[in-house]
């Protein structure tokens, strides 16, 4: 499988973020590290391999960025205003260094964004959509959490509130939820097994709001044999991206 390592200046991150890329053709889709961070994290765990026919037949380039998640959802010390400004700065560099570095690598001037990700990934890929419906058009959560202040240990402020789904998503109406309507599509999966736990809720809480938003989506709850592990989130990837891709 064809594959590049490369570092890529942001000036809103103030300094150089990892990026693998792997595939030679196809329509681009963004991946969202987990908890871990790491740019180099589905390649190591066998996602990838999992991936390997739809990649060789060009049908779709993968763009992983590092993610500076330490510093935003799992730490614990520094204020709830220190973190979301961290967590703007992510932002700053997905917007405004990534997203225009694959539309010209793949030369696809415009080109709308997939995003997919699994477990705080997926966290990522859903505010990712919610927040920027016309850049990313469809987005793909496994195992994702979307009450966030249950990672900030019930602390809260107003830019924790519009990086929370499930706080911010019900009071969203007129122009603001027209966005959402006409641009975008987020497909939620969880299982029910082990590890799970807080993921499940939430992920059947975001999709009964969303359908009750009549924001395009679809849930797909796995069974109890299904859990918060690599091996099935392989398995939830292959089932869901190539029907997204088209």
């Amino acid at each position: 499988m064809h594959a590049r390592h490369l570092m890529l200046e942001s000036p809103a991150m103030g300094r150089k973020v990892h990026l693998w890329c792997y595939g030679h053709y196809g329509p681009p889709v963004i991946v969202f590290p987990s908890a871990a961070g790491f740019a180099h994290e589905w390649d190591r765990q066998g996602m990838f391999e999992a991936l390997g026919p739809l990649v060789r037949a060009g049908k779709v380039k993968f763009y992983c960025p590092e993610s500076n998640v330490s510093q935003v959802w799992t730490d614990k010390e520094s204020s709830i205003a220190a973190r979301m400004q961290r967590h703007r700065a992510y932002e700053g560099f997905i917007l405004d260094t990534l997203v225009p570095f694959i539309r010209e690598d793949c030369r696809w001037e415009g080109a709308p964004m997939t995003a997919v990700g699994c477990s705080l990934g997926g966290t990522y890929a859903a505010l990712f959509a919610l927040k920027y419906p016309e850049t990313f058009r469809q987005v793909l959560c496994m195992s994702g959490r979307y009450l966030t202040t249950e990672l900030t240990g019930k602390h809260a402020d107003q830019d924790l509130y519009f990086n929370n789904p499930l706080a911010f998503v019900p009071g969203l109406h007129g122009a603001a939820l027209d966005r959402l309507r006409r641009n975008t599509h987020l497909t939620l999966v969880c299982g029910q097994g082990a590890y799970e736990e807080g993921c499940i809720e939430e992920t059947i809480a975001l999709g009964q709001l969303l359908q009750e938003k009549a924001i395009p989506s679809r849930t797909d709850i796995w069974g109890r044999e299904s859990r918060h592990e690599w091996d099935w989130w392989q398995r939830q990837v292959v089932a869901h991206l190539p029907r997204l891709l088209g």
